[in-house]
């Protein structure tokens, strides 16, 4: 026996679209909104007084920060230049000081050289050794003072002896006016450029010379 199929069976609700809530395929589309040239679109205007006012500031504090940024890089480079000059003085104060030192210790072959001199025994290759020697130092800036007859300076001779006017030749006379001078050289002094290494060493005659002031160092 034959029954219905859809006996039993609940009906089908129809058939619905979901999530189209416009019109619908194929309906006419409404028309877009033209501009309206009495009212002008603001996102296209041109900038009014209002943002003018608004960069002038902004200049104004771009101009600040460019003069300050100016002012830091001007005193930077001040005191970079400050740097590298006081670095310059110190490395050539260390070259001279370190100069004067080796040729302090060669001044003892130095008088050895000079009293030889004095004696008559440079001759031959010593005397050219000699020679050689004391130009390389005088090249250095070693130079020596202390003569006969040169005033008299505490500061640069060391008097060891005095001698009365009447015992000295006439060209360690004193100056007129009573002024001490070098008698005699006992021992030679050196300078290396302004800086003293050694007093000379002299017997002085005419006035008697009173306690050094100062020495150059």
């Amino acid at each position: 026996m034959n029954r219905p199929t859809d006996v039993g069976r609940l009906p089908r609700p129809p058939l619905a679209l979901v999530g189209r809530t416009g019109p619908e395929r194929g309906a006419p589309s409404a028309p877009r909104a033209q501009p309206d040239p009495a009212r002008p679109d603001r996102r296209s205007a041109p900038p009014g007084p209002t943002r003018r006012g608004a960069e002038v500031p902004d200049a104004e504090r771009l101009a600040a920060e460019l003069r300050e940024r100016t002012a830091d890089l001007q005193r930077l480079k001040a005191e970079f230049d400050n740097y590298r000059r006081r670095v310059r003085r110190d490395r050539l104060a260390v070259g001279q000081a370190a100069v004067a030192n080796v040729l302090a210790r060669l001044l003892p072959v130095l008088d050895a050289i000079a009293e030889a001199a004095e004696q008559g025994q440079l001759t031959d290759g010593f005397g050219r050794v000699a020679d050689v020697l004391e130009t390389e130092l005088a090249s250095l800036g070693l130079t020596s003072f202390g003569t006969v007859g040169e005033p008299f300076d505490p500061t640069v001779h060391e008097a060891v002896a005095y001698t009365p006017p009447e015992r000295t030749g006439p060209a360690a006379r004193g100056a007129p006016d009573g002024t001490a001078v070098c008698a005699e050289v006992v021992r030679r002094g050196f300078l290396v450029g302004d800086r003293l290494l050694r007093p000379a060493e002299v017997s002085v005659t005419g006035a008697r010379p009173g306690p050094p002031a100062g020495r150059l160092t």
